[in-house]
């Protein structure tokens, strides 16, 4: 992903000409646009349903602008002068810690289905 003049980006560990998050653009801390690269709707909707269920959060919305273009676009608008990088940083802790529980139940599921077939 080619990184755009001005562009801030907010991994650290990667080169800006493939940053795998940057910052477009913010009119003030509480609206900002993230372009998150190499994700498409997969993680868009994840993390789209997740800004959605915050209630400091007023606005949520991806778009993939193309599906030549290994990219995502992410609005997002905050209430009371919240800022949209933490709720964003929040959003996405929150979707890992519900994969790591589902991650955990299937393993464990899958355990007990071992145990069961064992016993037959």
């Amino acid at each position: 992903m080619a990184a755009h003049a001005g562009t801030n980006s907010l991994c650290n560990d990667l080169p800006p000409e493939i940053a795998k998050v940057s910052l477009e653009s913010n009119a003030d801390s509480t609206a900002a646009t993230f372009v998150i690269g190499a994700e498409d709707h997969t993680l868009g909707n994840a993390v789209r349903y997740m800004l959605a269920k915050d209630p400091q959060v007023a606005f949520a919305a991806y778009s993939v602008p193309h599906p030549s273009e290994p990219k995502m676009n992410l609005r997002v608008q905050t209430r009371g002068g919240v800022p949209a990088q933490r709720q964003l940083k929040a959003a996405l802790a929150n979707l890992v810690r519900i994969c790591d529980h589902v991650e955990l139940t299937y393993d464990d599921a899958l355990a007990n289905c071992d145990a069961t077939m064992d016993n037959v």
